[in-house]
C-alpha cells in the first residue's frame, strides 16, 4: 500500500546525483507519499486492536437490536478502529485533497469517510484496518528487498585494532583511522579497512565484494579489502584508504545512487499512476451521479458503488510492483558480484546486441607467463641451460624477462659483466663463458638463426606468444616463448554470451596476430587490433548499427568507449578507480561469466516487471466489472487491493532467491 509504495531509503544518501536517463525521476511520489520507517511492535499492536474492534463492529452490524443505542454503540467501535488504523491515512489525504492532489491517501480517505456517511460504517472501519495492516505486511516484505542491499553496511566493522606510536595495540573507530597507521586482524575476523599486508601469511574471503567463493591467499604485499573476512592466521596490514573511500564504501554509495535512478518501467508506472488515480475520482463520481439518473439506481447504492471503486481502484499494487523488483534485481546482482549502478542498466542489458570485449585484463589474465620452452642443444646439459637462462632473466626488470625467471625452477647461477642491449635483451658471463638472452632480432644480428629455428618461432608467433632466445658461442641453446594466457572462464563466457544471441567483438591495441590468436582459443569472431583509444570509441559508434553494443575494459584507454556504449561493464578488480567511474556495471571478480550472468538477470528482471503489471492491472479490471455488475462489496474490494500488492511484493521478491537463468 501507500506505506510500501515508497519506502524509505535504506540508509541516507549523502549524494544524490541526478542522472542523464533519469527525466521523470519523481514523478509518481504525489502518488503514493505516505512514508514511514520500518514497522513497530506497537504498530503491529495498533492494528491488530483497530482489526478486533472492525470485527466487533460488525458483529454488532449483525446480531445487534435495530436501535439507536446500539447503532451508536457500533458507530462509536467503528470510529475508534478507524481512528487507532486510519488517522495518519486521512491527516496525509486531507493535505492531499487541499493541494489538489488526488493521491492513494485522498482516495483511501474519501471511500472511507463515504462509506461511513452513507451508515456503512462496519465496512469502513473493516476497510481502514484491513488496509493499514496490508500496509505493514507489504512494509515489511519491502525491508527485505532494502535490506539486501543495506546489509553492505553491517559488512566493515566499526571498530580497528591499530598500533599506536607506543607500539601498543588499541581498538579505536575504523573512521578515525589515518591512512598508513598499521591495523592487526585476527582469524576469523573482518577487514575494517582496505590495504596492504605487512606481516602475516592467511587467505581471506572475499565473497562480500567479489562474489567469489573460494578464498585468496594473502601474504605481505597482497591487497585486503573491507568487509572481506580474515580465515586463518593473524594479520597486519598498512591502511591505504580512509574509511570514506574504501571499495565496500565505494560500493555502497554506487548502490544508493542505483536505488535512487528510475528504471524506464518505473518511470512509466509513475507516469501512468499520476494519470490514473484522477481518472480513478472521476468514474467513481460518474457512478455516483450519473447511475441513479441513468439506470434508475437508488442514491445510497450508486453512492457505494462508487465507493467500492475507488477502494478497488487503488493504485498501490501498480505502484509497488516497480521499485521492489528493481531493488530486488539489484540486490541480487550485488550478492554476486555484479554491481549495476543503476535500475536504467539492469533492464537495458537485455536489448544488448553486441559486446565488444577489451584483450588485455579483460579476455586475458594481463600477465606475461611463461607457456613453453625447449632447449635446443646438447652442449649443455638442460639444467645448466636453464639455470643460465633463469639468472640472466632474474637480473632483467623487463616484464618478458620477469615472466621466464618466474616460470623457470633451476638453481640461479653467478653472473659477471651483467648488461642490457636496448630493444635485444640481456647479456652475461657464466664461468667465463658469454651468453646472451634476448629477441629474433637480436639472434639475426648475432647470425645465430637456423631455418629450422626460424620455422619453430613462427610456430609460437602464430600463436600470439613473444619467443626469446638463450645462445652462447655453441650457437642457440634455448628458446622460451611468452604470452599472455587468457583466463580460464573466458572461453565458457564467450559460449554463453553467443548462447544468448550476443555478436562478441574484440577490440584491442595489440597486434593482429597476438589479438587473432587470442580471439580464436576462447571464440571470439571479430577482432580489430592496433586500436588508440579514439579508435576504440570509433568502433563502439560503428558497431551501434548491429544494435544496442556493451563495451567490456579495464583501463584508462578504454574509458571513452565505456563511456560511449549502451552499457559499460568495468572489470572492477576488487578496487580499480576507473572502471568505478567510467563504467555502469562492475564486475568485481573480473569473471567474465558475470556478463551473462547480468543479461540473464536482466531478461529475468523484465519479465517479472511486466509479470506484476499485468497481475495489478488484470485483478483491478476483474473486481471493477464484478463491482459495476453488482457482485462486489468493499470487503472484496479490500481484500482484491491487498492480495494484488502482496501479489507483486512476493513476485518481485523472487529475484533475490536462486541464480538468474
Amino acid at each position: 500500500m501507500s506505506k510500501a509504495c515508497c519506502p524509505p531509503p535504506a540508509h541516507p544518501r549523502p549524494h544524490d546525483h541526478r542522472h542523464p536517463h533519469d527525466e521523470g525521476h519523481g514523478h509518481g511520489h504525489d502518488a503514493h507519499d505516505h512514508v514511514h520507517g520500518p514497522a513497530t511492535a506497537r504498530d503491529w499492536w495498533r492494528m491488530g486492536a483497530a482489526l478486533l474492534l472492525a470485527l466487533a463492529a460488525e458483529g454488532l452490524h449483525f446480531l445487534a437490536p435495530e436501535t439507536w443505542g446500539w447503532k451508536l454503540a457500533g458507530m462509536g467501535i467503528a470510529l475508534s478502529a478507524i481512528a487507532l488504523a486510519g488517522t495518519e491515512v486521512f491527516q496525509q489525504g486531507l493535505a492531499a485533497l487541499r493541494r489538489g492532489q488526488l493521491n492513494i491517501n485522498a482516495l483511501m480517505a474519501v471511500a472511507v469517510a463515504g462509506a461511513f456517511l452513507i451508515g456503512q460504517w462496519p465496512e469502513a472501519a473493516m476497510v481502514m484496518a484491513l488496509y493499514s495492516l496490508a500496509e505493514l505486511i507489504e512494509a515489511r516484505s519491502v525491508e527485505r528487498a532494502r535490506n539486501a542491499i543495506a546489509g553492505l553496511l553491517a559488512l566493515s566493522p566499526p571498530q580497528a585494532e591499530v598500533r599506536q606510536a607506543s607500539g601498543q595495540w588499541a581498538v579505536v573507530d575504523a573512521k578515525a583511522v589515518a591512512v598508513g597507521a598499521t591495523v592487526r586482524v585476527k582469524p576469523g575476523e573482518r577487514f575494517a579497512l582496505d590495504g596492504r599486508i605487512t606481516s602475516g601469511h592467511s587467505a581471506a574471503d572475499q565473497s562480500p565484494i567479489t562474489g567469489e567463493s573460494i578464498p585468496v591467499d594473502k601474504a605481505p604485499g597482497d591487497e585486503v579489502f573491507a568487509g572481506t573476512i580474515n580465515q586463518h592466521g593473524a594479520l597486519e596490514f598498512e591502511v591505504s584508504k580512509p574509511a570514506s573511500d574504501t571499495v565496500l564504501a565505494r560500493i555502497i554509495h554506487a548502490v544508493e545512487q542505483a536505488q535512487s535512478r528510475r528504471a524506464p518501467t518505473q518511470r512509466f508506472v509513475d507516469r501512468f499512476a499520476a494519470i490514473y488515480t484522477p481518472a480513478v475520482f472521476a468514474i467513481a463520481l460518474a457512478v455516483a451521479l450519473l447511475g441513479p439518473l441513468l439506470f434508475g439506481w437508488p442514491w445510497l447504492t450508486a453512492v457505494y458503488k462508487a465507493l467500492v471503486l475507488l477502494v478497488i481502484a487503488c493504485p498501490c499494487a501498480l505502484v509497488i510492483s516497480t521499485p521492489v523488483t528493481v531493488v530486488s534485481g539489484l540486490a541480487a546482482a550485488a550478492r554476486r558480484g555484479i554491481l549495476i549502478k543503476g535500475g536504467v542498466y539492469l533492464e537495458d542489458a537485455r536489448r544488448l546486441r553486441v559486446l565488444a570485449v577489451d584483450k588485455t585484463g579483460t579476455v586475458t589474465e594481463g600477465k606475461p607467463r611463461l607457456v613453453a620452452q625447449a632447449v635446443l642443444s646438447s652442449a649443455l646439459p638442460a639444467e645448466r641451460v636453464l639455470g643460465i637462462a633463469r639468472s640472466l632473466a632474474g637480473r632483467s626488470d623487463h616484464p618478458v624477462s620477469k615472466a621466464i625467471a618466474a616460470g623457470l625452477d633451476n638453481a640461479a647461477l653467478a653472473i659477471d659483466g651483467f648488461g642490457a642491449e636496448a630493444g635485444r635483451g640481456v647479456r652475461g658471463t657464466v664461468d667465463g663463458q658469454a651468453y646472451a638472452l634476448g629477441n629474433h632480432r637480436w639472434m639475426e644480428e648475432r647470425q645465430q638463426c637456423s631455418p629450422e629455428l626460424e620455422a619453430l618461432m613462427r610456430e609460437h608467433e602464430a600463436q600470439g606468444r613473444t619467443v626469446t632466445l638463450l645462445a652462447g658461442d655453441q650457437g642457440v641453446l634455448a628458446l622460451f616463448a611468452v604470452a599472455d594466457t587468457t583466463k580460464a572462464t573466458s572461453r565458457q563466457a564467450i559460449e554463453e554470451l553467443n548462447a544468448l544471441g550476443i555478436t562478441t567483438v574484440m577490440l584491442t591495441g595489440d597486434n593482429p596476430a597476438t589479438a587473432q590468436a587470442i580471439a580464436a582459443q576462447v571464440g571470439i569472431g571479430e577482432v580489430r587490433a592496433n586500436l588508440l583509444p579514439q579508435d576504440k570509441l570509433d568502433a563502439i559508434e560503428a558497431l551501434r548499427a548491429q544494435g544496442a553494443v556493451g563495451m567490456v575494459g579495464d583501463g584508462i584507454n578504454d574509458g571513452p568507449a565505456l563511456s560511449a556504449a549502451s552499457i559499460g561493464f568495468g572489470m572492477g578488480g576488487a578496487g580499480s578507480d576507473t572502471a568505478m567511474e567510467a563504467a555502469d556495471v562492475i564486475v568485481m571478480n573480473d569473471d567474465l561469466r558475470k556478463l551473462p550472468e547480468t543479461i540473464r538477470l536482466s531478461r529475468r528482471t523484465h519479465a517479472v516487471l511486466w509479470q506484476n503489471i499485468a497481475l495489478a492491472l488484470g485483478i483491478k479490471f476483474v473486481f471493477l466489472l464484478l463491482a459495476l455488475f453488482d457482485n462486489a462489496t468493499m470487503w472484496m474490494a479490500v481484500f482484491a487491493d491487498m492480495g494484488a500488492s502482496l501479489l507483486v511484493v512476493f513476485n518481485g521478491l523472487r529475484l533475490l532467491r536462486g541464480k538468474a537463468q
